[in-house]
Parts: C-alpha cells; structure tokens; sequence
C-alpha cells in the first residue's frame, strides 16, 4: 500500500457533509456528538451504512484517523471534524505472524494486521489475554496492542484463530502470576497464552 493509494480516497468519500448521514447525541455535559455510520464487524469488516468498505485506499485512511478516547469510545478524527463509529470487538485482526531470531527468549515475533499494519511483540506492543482459564472454557482470546488511545483504553488488534494456532506452536512452559502456563516470549518478555495442562 502506497502513500498515494491512501491519498486517493478523497474527504468526501469518507466523511458525509455534516447533517447528511450521521446523527448527533446529548453526552451527559449536554454536547452533541456526531455518530457516524460506521460499523467495524468482529471479523474486522468495515460497514458504512450497512455496506462493506472495500477499497483498501479508504481502508488505509480509516486506520490513520482511529483513536480511543479516555471512556474507551473509538473515534474517526481528522484536524477539521470527527465523529464516533461503533465497533464490535476492536478494530483490527492479526492475520500473519512472523519470527525472527532463534527460538525462546531471543525472537522477535511480528504481526500483520488486515490493514496491513505491521508491530512485533514486546513491552511497547503485549499480547494479552484473559489465560488463566479453565481447559474445558472455550479458551482465551489473544490481543496485541497495537498503539495507545487517548486514555487508558488501547486501540488492538485480535489474533485470528489461524495465526493464534501458530503462536501455540511456539509455546513453552513458563509462569505468570505465580501460575504455571503456556506463553510465548518475544523481546525478552513472557507473554502468557494457556494455563499448563
């Protein structure tokens, strides 16, 4: 994805004109916010009034304007207007995992995420996920942070199911919290995934 395949996607194409398609709700201060008709799916689809967003170009733009705000609201936000959109689960999934470096403490794991956005995994970028579960529960998801959000509310991405079968396979026994489990490490850092069986 190019710099220019991002500026193709034009102002308009992403932000009605005021009043046109989106809807404005009293906070508890009595400020109206602007609810754009924005919906990102847990698979990571994109929905603008219910249609799926497919050009990648808009895709692009979309992923440089999303923030979080300090209550964990996900806004669209440019430096003339902004406005509110509803999301699922998070707005990104981890696609592809690469590692590099020999195995154990000393890799570096990467992600891709379905835009295209690239992090590896270490004490900027955790992984997270509720492990300490029972065998027989469904399991835990895993997140990646991908970037901070205005508050204490990161902005994540999801690791797909494929790429979370990858990471189990570089799984190793380890502790956290005084419990033992499975993790895997990247920049010298633990990141628990599974209690131990």
């Amino acid at each position: 994805m190019s710099a220019h395949d991002c500026r193709d996607a034009s102002r308009s194409d992403v932000f009605p004109a005021p009043g046109a398609s989106e809807t404005v709700t009293a906070t508890a201060s009595g400020a109206g916010v602007r609810q754009l008709p924005f919906l990102v799916r847990r698979d990571g689809t994109w929905l603008y009034r219910g249609s799926p967003v497919t050009r990648k170009a808009m895709l692009c733009m979309f992923s440089s304007m999303l923030t979080r705000d300090a209550e964990g609201t996900y806004w669209l936000k440019t430096p003339m207007e902004s406005g509110v959109i509803q999301v699922e689960d998070v707005p990104y999934i981890a696609v592809e995992l690469d590692f590099r470096g020999s195995c154990g403490r000393h890799q570096t794991l990467c992600f891709r995420t379905n835009m295209d956005e690239l992090v590896c995994v270490g004490p900027d970028h955790p992984i997270s996920c509720d492990w300490d579960r029972p065998v027989d529960d469904c399991g835990a998801i895993p997140y990646v942070h991908l970037r901070d959000g205005e508050g204490d509310f990161p902005i994540r991405a999801r690791i797909s199911r494929s790429v979370h079968f990858e990471l189990a396979a570089l799984a190793v026994p380890g502790h956290a919290e005084g419990k033992p489990c499975l993790g895997v490490w990247s920049q010298d850092c633990f990141f628990p995934l599974s209690r131990q069986p």
